[in-house]
């Protein structure tokens, strides 16, 4: 559009320039377009002959005015055109006719381009749900707001190289058993030396789906009746709970006895063993005692068994409800009430300073009669 609008006003200028003396009309035109091409020689001494686009349109312009009023065009143009051909500035015409005539399109066609946001999506969708198919995915699509045909689902599926459902639904055993997570438990022992090099030995109880610890206790001897009272306390515990467990996992220490197993046994819930010296059977229990060892009990002196209960009971509570977890999306084992996200941020010192807990603290009401 500015090109072409540059064209206008230099034909409009030659237009008024020309008028004045109509009768010398072509003499001027050919010693305005003679003089253009001495001050393109003069430009380009000392540089090679490159011609600009303002000086293209410029001749072509003139070029195309001498031609007008010129009877025999072409002997007259061989004639006043010293550096190009004619067929040269003609061509240089023909491109501005070109640029007239040429419009800017509103929008590309054929189908509309997809957005990244929407091809992750349609990516994700995919990998979280291995039996789903193209028209599936583009069902889903539909309700989440998003028009698209099966076509481009499959076509976008293909590009990143994702098999159809019918060869990538057979799943996995991660996927397989995450089913039963929620009705998992696992227990473990783990020990803990005071100050006077006193061992102490912790029992705890992990829930898998919600990460939630239930401590079972502290003791310096942990024979078969404290251990078979700590399974009842815990099967009690379970009773007042709506969910409930259908299996528990331990290894094969000596310390869980027959009578442990058989008051889970007792309540509908089977008890399975892990293989022996295999502790990633028993990931969850183990990588749980690695949390309490290097948040806590590295960073204090356990004085005896009833410091230790306390400093583990201070710190099971902060663990359940305020610690983000990052294998259930950093959530908390135990759903609380909801959390204020307006107010000041306040600091909560856990067993003394060692854990930091951060909050935010409601403003105070404001009062009708204040």
């Amino acid at each position: 559009m500015v090109y072409w609008l540059l064209v206008l006003i230099i034909t409009f200028i030659l237009d008024i320039i020309t008028s004045l003396g109509y009768r010398n009309r072509n003499k001027d035109l050919e010693i305005i377009i003679v003089r253009q091409q001495v001050r393109i020689l003069q430009r380009k001494v000392k540089t090679p002959l490159r011609i600009s686009d303002p000086e293209r349109m410029i001749l072509a312009i003139l070029v195309d005015k001498f031609s007008q009023s010129t009877k025999d065009s072409r002997q007259r143009l061989y004639q006043v055109l010293l550096i190009f051909k004619p067929e040269t500035v003609l061509r240089w015409h023909r491109e501005l006719v070109r640029r007239k005539w040429t419009f800017g399109r509103k929008a590309k066609p054929g189908r509309p381009t997809i957005s990244p946001e929407l091809e992750t999506l349609i990516l994700r969708l995919a990998k979280e749900n291995p039996r789903w198919g193209y028209d599936k995915i583009q069902g889903e699509l539909l309700k989440l707001d998003h028009r698209l045909s099966a076509t481009s689902v499959r076509n976008i599926l293909k590009r990143h190289r994702i098999t159809p459902a019918l060869e990538r639904s057979s799943g996995s055993w991660r996927s397989f058993l995450g089913h039963y997570k929620e009705q998992m438990m696992a227990c473990d022992f783990f020990t803990v030396e005071t100050i006077w090099l006193k061992t102490i030995y912790v029992l705890f109880f992990i829930e898998l789906g919600t990460r939630r610890i239930h401590l079972g206790g502290c003791t310096t001897n942990p024979e078969a009746i404290w251990v078979t009272q700590q399974a009842r306390q815990m099967v009690w515990e379970l009773k007042d709970d709506s969910r409930g467990m259908a299996l528990l996992i331990h290894d094969n220490d000596t310390k869980f006895t027959s009578s442990f197993d058989k008051v889970f046994s007792s309540e509908g819930i089977d008890v399975v063993h892990t293989p022996f010296r295999a502790p990633r059977a028993n990931a969850f229990a183990v990588r749980w005692v690695r949390t309490v060892r290097e948040e806590c009990l590295d960073h204090i002196l356990v004085v005896n068994e009833n410091h230790l209960r306390n400093v583990l009971r201070e710190y099971t509570d902060y663990y359940n409800h305020s610690r983000p977890h990052q294998g259930i999306s950093q959530h908390f084992p135990v759903s609380g009430p909801e959390r204020s996200t307006k107010g000041l941020i306040r600091r909560q010192d856990i067993l003394g300073g060692i854990i930091h807990n951060y909050f935010r603290q409601p403003p105070a009401p404001v009062s009708d009669f204040g």
